[in-house]
C-alpha cells in the first residue's frame, strides 16, 4: 500500500500532535503516524500526566495528614489501588479522546505503527495489522521523543522498575530503592513516600540538582530530609534478584560496599533519545555524538526537507519546550520565517514542595561576568503559605543591577509551577523591578511573594527591615 502526503510527522507526544494540528490548520495535508496505540506519547500515556495525577493524589495526602496530625480531622486513609489505576487511566482515556477527536477534526490521517526511513522522501510503516504501508512525503517531522537508560548490572523483573513502570501502581512497595536524583526519580520517590513507602534515592553524583545554586538545592533537600533519604555520592556495584525483591549492593568513596534489601528498584538515570531504529542514514539526517538529531535554529536537519522537534534533538527533555518547537517547525514549513531562539525555559520539579525555575542562577551570573543582586523572600511570612501550611518555600529572584531587570527566578513551595509564568513573562519582556513592583497582586495569594521579593530587592518593602 502507497500513500501520499504533504508532511509526515512521526510520533504523536506534546511536540508531535502539535505540529502535526498546525500543519493541519495551515492549511497542509498531514499524516501522523504513532507506535503506540493511541495518541499522546509517553508524556500523556506514561510521563507528564500520569506522573502529575499520582502527585496530585500525593499532595492531598499530605494535606490530611497535616490536618490530622493538628487534630482537625480523625481518619485512616486507606488507598485503593485497582480503584486508583482506574481513575488514573480514565484521566489518560480522557485526554487521549480529545487528540484523536481533534485529529479527526482537523482531517489528520493518523497511521498506527512502526516507521522507518527508505529514502529522503519515504517512509515505511508496519502498522497494528501487520501491512506494509509506504508513505511518501514533502517533508516530515521527527518527534519520536526518548526512553529511559536500561541498567546493565541486573536483569529486566518485573520488580525492576523503569519511569513507564512506575506509574502503573502495580503495588506499593514496603521498601523502594530509585537510582538517579533527577526529576523522575525525585517525582517517583515523593509519590511512593506518601504512599506508605521507605524510599531510598541513590545517586553517584555529590552534587544533587547542579544546575541550580546550592542554596536553593539545600533548602530543597531540608524540605524533603522527613520524607526521602537521599544518598549522595553513593554507586551500585550490584543487584542481587530475590523472590520477593533486591539484595542491593552499594558504595561511597568512604566507606566499604554494604548491601540492603528493597521490595521494588526504580531505575531513573536518564534518558536516551528515539533514534536508533528509523534508519534516518538513508534520510540523509546526521546525528550528533549522542545520537541526537543535529538542527538549525528552524529546526531543520541536514536534509532540507526534514525536521526534527522534542527530546530527539537534545537537552533540556521538556513537553513545553517541544510544543514550542513544534510551532516553529510547522510554521517554517508553511512559508513563516520564524526561529527556535527563547530567552528562557522554564523548568519545574512536581514535589512537595514544588521546586521551579526560569532564567539565570547566581552561577550562571558569576560565569558570564553579570553584576547581580538576589532578593529572597521566605514563605515563612506569608499569610498565604502560613493557611495552607506551606511555610517551607521561598522566593529567590535575580536582578541585573545595571539595569534592574529582573533575569531570573526560583520559587519553592505550593503551587509554585503556577507562579512560574509571570517570572518567564517578565523575564522575556524585559520587566526591571519597577513594573512587577507597581502591579497590584492580589491578597492573600502565594504570588505576592513575587511582589514582595521585588520590593525587598527596591529597599521599600514595609513588611520586613529593611536592609537596602
Amino acid at each position: 500500500m502507497e500513500k501520499n502526503t504533504e508532511v509526515l510527522v512521526i510520533g504523536s507526544g506534546p511536540a508531535g500532535y502539535t505540529s502535526a494540528f498546525r500543519c493541519s490548520d495551515l492549511g497542509l495535508k498531514t499524516t501522523l503516524i504513532e507506535s503506540y496505540s493511541r495518541l499522546g506519547g509517553v508524556c500523556l500515556n506514561f510521563g507528564c500526566i500520569p506522573t502529575k495525577a499520582l502527585l496530585h493524589i500525593s499532595k492531598t495526602l499530605n494535606i490530611f495528614s497535616d490536618l490530622s496530625n493538628n487534630g482537625i480531622i480523625d481518619t485512616n486513609i486507606n488507598i485503593n489501588i485497582s480503584k486508583l489505576y482506574s481513575w488514573e487511566n480514565k484521566i489518560i482515556n480522557r485526554l487521549s479522546f480529545n487528540l484523536s477527536k481533534l485529529a479527526l477534526v482537523k482531517r489528520i490521517n493518523v497511521i498506527y505503527g512502526v516507521g522507518k526511513f527508505i529514502s529522503d522522501n519515504s517512509i515505511i510503516v508496519n502498522d497494528v495489522n501487520n501491512n506494509n504501508i509506504i508513505v511518501k512525503f514533502k517533508y516530515a517531522i521527527i518527534a519520536t521523543g526518548s526512553s529511559p537508560i536500561k541498567l546493565s548490572i541486573v536483569n529486566d523483573d518485573s520488580k525492576l522498575w523503569y519511569s513507564n513502570d512506575a506509574v502503573l501502581i502495580k503495588n506499593i512497595p514496603d521498601k523502594l530503592l530509585i537510582i538517579g536524583c533527577g526529576i523522575v526519580g525525585l517525582e517517583v520517590a515523593n509519590i511512593y513516600s506518601s504512599f506508605g513507602s521507605i524510599v531510598d534515592v541513590v545517586d553517584i553524583s555529590n552534587k544533587i540538582m547542579s544546575m541550580l545554586d546550592i542554596d536553593v538545592v539545600d533548602f530543597f533537600l531540608k524540605s524533603m530530609k522527613n520524607k526521602i533519604n537521599i544518598i549522595k555520592n553513593t554507586k551500585i556495584i550490584s543487584i542481587e534478584n530475590r523472590d520477593n525483591g533486591f539484595l542491593v549492593f552499594m558504595q561511597s568513596p568512604s566507606s566499604d560496599i554494604s548491601s540492603k534489601f528493597y521490595s521494588n528498584v526504580l531505575v531513573s538515570i536518564g534518558r536516551y533519545p528515539n533514534t536508533k531504529l528509523l534508519a534516518l542514514d538513508k534520510a540523509g539526517v546526521e546525528l550528533d555524538d549522542n545520537n541526537f538529531i543535529k538542527v538549525d535554529d528552524q529546526m531543520r536537519t541536514s536534509n532540507s526537507n526534514i525536521y526534527a522537534i522534542g527530546d530527539v534533538v537534545g537537552y533540556p527533555m521538556l513537553a513545553h519546550k517541544g510544543i514550542h518547537e513544534a510551532y516553529v517547525a510547522s510554521e517554517v514549513i508553511a512559508g513563516f520565517k520564524h526561529y527556535f531562539n527563547p530567552r528562557i525555559i522554564p523548568c519545574i520539579l512536581y514535589t512537595d514542595p514544588e521546586l521551579s525555575w526560569v532564567g539565570m542562577t547566581e552561577k550562571d551570573c558569576k560565569k558570564n561576568n553579570i553584576p547581580y543582586q538576589v532578593s529572597l523572600y521566605p514563605w515563612s511570612s506569608s499569610g498565604k503559605s502560613i493557611i495552607i501550611n506551606s511555610t517551607k518555600g521561598i522566593t529567590k529572584l535575580i536582578f541585573d543591577k545595571r539595569t534592574n531587570k529582573i533575569i531570573g527566578g526560583v520559587i519553592i513551595g505550593a503551587n509554585s509551577s503556577e507562579l512560574l509564568g509571570e517570572l518567564s513573562l517578565a523575564i522575556e519582556m524585559g520587566c526591571d523591578a519597577e513594573d512587577i513592583s507597581l502591579t497590584i497582586h492580589a491578597h492573600p495569594t502565594l504570588s505576592e511573594s513575587i511582589n514582595f521579593s521585588v520590593k525587598m530587592f527596591l529597599g521599600n518593602f514595609t513588611d520586613f527591615i529593611n536592609v537596602n
